[in-house]
């Protein structure tokens, strides 16, 4: 109730008209946000809902687009229909990020939902260097969600906020608390405060999640999971193909490969962002690769997970191949 105004009072702050990029969050009383970031011509990023398929939808309006097709864009339906993903290659710099909160203190601590997806979108975003330690954060709420908290309920990788809009006010909340400082893989190589400490379950359902993943290994970072030994790290082996009966695979195409590059270097990069799939069909000479998955769910995953990753320099190209067969 009263968000719609409530976010009129992003049009005031000088954080948000010095701000080229911003990043709101894809439910429904942060619409009127995205419209306004819309209608003041910015870059806006909408993170994929629950993180299934990626970690950005860049929203691209059409050319000459009136206040009503912008209004649209700023839709559930619209970041749909007129938006591009953007991966962990897209060297995406956000300027500005909405977050929406179950409650907010005027310190600025901040609650959600308690799935953790705000906080991991902010800790990724510091891993891809898409934001920086003093870039702002702005929850949009109403004012009865504007509440006293303790301060023993946050947790390090707690997103903290700087601004809080309601229908009444705006309020300034100069936290000093610091913002998660990234992804930690493994406890006992990292520092235990400031960080998003990842576990085997939140891998598997975060597709993106793999690739960072994958990229900070070959960074050199030890990524060892906190919760990963020996009896789970082989736990996402795939089984061995079952082909028989009526069963439909999802076939994804792989293009761009580089031509020095050897089948082998694909299936340790399939093999580390866990996307093996049932049969893989290898045709380097035309740099491109064939990936059958057993069913489409699979074959997203992979394409997500592969998605803006390089090999030898190049960065693939991936998607479902438009010729599927039986």
């Amino acid at each position: 109730q009263g968000a719609s105004h409530a976010a009129t009072r992003l049009l005031s702050l000088q954080e948000f008209k010095a701000a080229s990029t911003v990043k709101i969050n894809p439910d429904a009383p942060q619409k009127n946000a995205r419209f306004l970031t819309l209608e003041a011509r910015k870059t806006l990023l909408v993170p994929t809902p629950r993180l299934r398929t990626g970690l950005f939808n860049k929203i691209v309006p059409p050319s000459g687009a009136t206040k009503e097709i912008l209004r649209i864009c700023a839709t559930s339906q619209g970041v749909k229909e007129y938006s591009v993903p953007i991966g962990l290659d897209g060297k995406a710099r956000v300027d500005l990020v909405v977050v929406g909160s179950v409650a907010v203190s005027e310190k600025g601590w901040r609650i959600g939902k308690g799935e953790g997806y705000a906080d991991m979108e902010y800790a990724m975003m510091v891993s891809m260097g898409a934001v920086q330690k003093d870039t702002p954060v702005i929850t949009i709420v109403h004012d009865c969600q504007v509440v006293d908290i303790a301060e023993e309920l946050l947790d390090d990788h707690d997103l903290t906020v700087d601004y809080i809009l309601t229908p009444t006010r705006t309020i300034k909340t100069d936290c000093k608390r610091l913002k998660p400082q990234g992804i930690i893989w493994h406890k006992a190589s990292y520092p235990a405060k400031g960080g998003l400490l990842v576990s085997y379950e939140m891998l598997g359902k975060i597709p993106i999640l793999k690739s960072l993943r994958y990229r900070e290994k070959q960074a050199g970072k030890d990524v060892t999971l906190k919760d990963e030994h020996p009896g789970l790290a082989n736990a996402d082996k795939p089984a061995a193909p079952r082909l028989e009966g009526s069963g439909v695979l999802t076939t994804v195409y792989v293009g761009n490969i580089p031509p020095s590059t050897r089948v082998s270097e694909l299936k340790y990069v399939l093999r580390e962002i866990h996307a093996t799939p049932l049969r893989l069909n290898w045709q380097g000479a035309q740099h491109r690769a064939f990936l059958d998955y057993k069913d489409k769910a699979a074959a997203e995953s992979a394409v997500s997970s592969l998605r803006g990753l390089s090999l030898g320099g190049n960065t693939l190209r991936v998607e479902l191949a438009k010729n599927q067969r039986n």
